[in-house]
């Protein structure tokens, strides 16, 4: 076969395809603020829901983030992030990794502290997106009870209103109310062959 049927062929198969394409696409009419949850074990669950909070800044959308693990750490998004204070407001509530704080009252406390922020931004008509980041985690050791946390974002949730969750382990009431769930998967990672957490890659 020569370069033009080639060439031929692709071009209807491609044509055939973009029909079916845009045969789907015209039965989905529903526009919504999803519940999203980022979990697993593999690298990439913040760094995933902080590219989609760019994308919303870049659509003039208003978005808040609630950090509820990674308060003591210095990252670049935040760096990044407080360049359009005049869009995102960046909360870190969280008291650092629980196997630093060692003060399983202290981390419920700043838990429950930080679920309360959240909330009121969620509420408040001001954000079009939150990010939870670490949510997960706090739900993982019962800092916060998980039913409430599911019912809040199934029945008090605004309509127009995005809120991403992130960290391992996501419990499955929060997964059975999400609209998009995400499971990264670890293949392989630097850190188990002695390479540490790097700026620009973990934070």
């Amino acid at each position: 076969m020569t370069d033009t049927e080639l060439d031929a062929r692709h071009a209807e198969k491609m044509r055939k395809k973009k029909a079916a394409r845009d045969k789907i696409l015209a039965t989905k009419t529903i526009e919504k603020g999803l519940v999203i949850v980022h979990t697993g074990k593999g690298k990439g669950k913040s760094t995933a829901a902080f590219g989609m909070v760019m994308r919303a800044v870049g659509h003039g959308m208003n978005v808040a983030v609630v950090q509820f693990i990674k308060g003591k750490i210095e990252t670049g998004e935040k760096v990044v992030l407080d360049r359009f204070a005049d869009q995102v407001t960046v909360k870190r509530m969280g008291e650092g990794f629980t196997w630093e704080t060692q003060d399983r009252q202290r981390d419920i406390a700043a838990a429950q502290s930080a679920w309360e922020a959240a909330k009121a931004m969620i509420l408040s008509g001001d954000y079009r997106m939150v990010l939870l980041d670490e949510l997960n985690i706090v739900l993982r050791y019962d800092y916060l009870d998980v039913a409430e946390v599911a019912a809040f974002l199934r029945d008090e949730k605004p309509d127009d209103v995005h809120v991403i969750i992130t960290g391992r382990n996501a419990k499955d009431e929060l997964i059975e109310i999400a609209d998009l769930v995400t499971e990264m998967t670890m293949v392989k990672h630097p850190f188990r062959s002695g390479v540490k957490p790097q700026p620009g890659i973990e934070f």
